[in-house]
């Protein structure tokens, strides 16, 4: 069976990515000049050039993670799909992939996603931490608990067995890392992040998202992809439009997603982008699986 392809999500950047596929492919020197035309700047100079911080901002994080996972996909000599999954941001790079999106029109949602989002976190500040060492339900529980004082905290990343990221109001995170450690979590750790993404605060960068995504072309998917929102495969353009966009205020379910595609049968993942962070997930939720990153 053809192998399942990965995406990294927001947090795999780093200064210099994709220089070395850039000078060593002309498919990807050729999609990375675009990506600049399309966005108005030269994103190529900041992945290559720019800093971590130049690399931290939303605006050039979001594109420069996508661009990278898109022309590492493109240069791989055998580009067979068997299934396709991303962490959230990586979605979009899982869905040019499958053929469901062409890659200048991701890249537009992409951009627009990003400005969203920091709109979003600037409208209400936010914040998330990770919790390590913990079980999911009394995760669940007490976040909702805490909310239902006030103070919004939600469940945002189940990212493997035994870490799961929180995300709400800067005191329900405080408040649940609190919580978290007394019923026994190993660690509760404030992110550096400048937003509650993957939560009910990010209702607005999702209204602004829709009316982007009502207005581009999905077509129907060459390969099963697995969505954050459920964990379940989708080729449908009308579902996986839906999907995508409640990506941005539900839970990325990420270790639901692997085990499904696991149990579908997929029998390799490639990574495709910058870092490896998934290999490592992918083999904490699966441990037979056979692991790589894309050459």
């Amino acid at each position: 069976m053809t192998p399942a392809f990965v995406f990294p999500g927001q947090g795999s950047q780093f200064p210099g990515m994709a220089r070395e596929l850039f000078a060593q492919n002309d498919a990807v020197r050729q999609l990375l000049t675009q990506a600049n035309d399309i966005l108005g700047f030269s994103l190529t100079e900041l992945m290559f050039n720019g800093s971590e911080d130049d690399l931290r901002r939303t605006d050039v994080t979001q594109p420069a993670i996508f661009a990278h996972s898109v022309a590492q996909f493109v240069a791989v000599p055998d580009r067979a799909v068997g299934m396709a999954a991303g962490h959230s941001l990586g979605e979009f790079s899982a869905l040019v992939a499958a053929g469901v999106l062409d890659f200048a029109d991701a890249l537009r949602l992409v951009a627009r996603r990003a400005q969203a989002m920091q709109a979003a976190c600037e409208e209400q500040p936010g914040t998330m931490a990770a919790i390590l060492g913990l079980a999911d339900d009394v995760v669940e529980r007490i976040c909702q608990e805490i909310s239902a004082g006030g103070d919004v905290v939600v469940a945002a990343n189940y990212n493997c067995p035994g870490q799961l990221v929180v995300s709400g109001a800067v005191r329900g995170v405080e408040l649940a890392c609190e919580q978290l450690k007394a019923a026994g979590a190993k660690r509760a750790l404030l992110l550096p992040v400048g937003g509650a993404f993957h939560s009910p605060l990010m209702q607005s960068a999702a209204t602004a998202l829709g009316e982007a995504i009502e207005k581009t072309t999905f077509r129907e998917a060459r390969c099963s992809v697995y969505q954050n929102v459920d964990g379940q495969p989708h080729r449908a353009p009308a579902k996986i439009k839906a999907n995508l966009l409640a990506q941005l205020t539900a839970p990325v379910r990420w270790t639901q997603s692997v085990q499904r595609m696991a149990a579908d049968g997929a029998p390799d993942f490639v990574e495709c982008g910058p870092g490896k962070v998934l290999q490592g997930l992918v083999k904490k939720i699966v441990p037979l699986a056979t692991v790589a990153s894309a050459q």
